[in-house]
């Protein structure tokens, strides 16, 4: 079956970096585009950053622009989130997301895994 475990988060300093991994199992990795998406405490979940199957094309939400970078290994099956310069407003859940190729199939999301940016 699909599976999709976040790893990575943590506790890190205003200004630090933190790398997110997303381990995909149960189905061919490299046909699927793929998103991070998060959730604050008492806010809605949102779109981060969304890459395509073999990566020729990314895009991130404005807030994030400039400071995170999505990328992926398919050889790996492994989806990745580098964060850099992470502020306060970046704590949240972090969850990553199997995008949907036709309607009618399904989405799957991994356990989420949390990020804490505080001194």
């Amino acid at each position: 079956q699909v599976q999709l475990v976040e790893s990575g988060g943590g506790l890190v300093q205003p200004g630090g970096s933190l790398r997110l991994s997303c381990a995909a199992s149960g189905f061919t990795f490299s046909s699927y585009g793929m998103n991070w998406h998060r959730q604050a405490p008492g806010k809605e979940r949102e779109l981060v950053a969304s890459i395509s199957t073999i990566a020729s094309s990314t895009n991130y939400a404005d807030s994030v622009k400039g400071r995170f970078t999505i990328s992926r290994d398919n050889a790996r099956h492994t989806l990745y989130l580098q964060m850099n310069s992470l502020k306060p407003e970046d704590t949240a859940v972090y969850y990553c997301k199997r995008t949907k190729r036709y309607s009618g199939e399904n989405e799957y999301w991994g356990q989420g895994t949390q990020v804490t940016v505080s001194s």
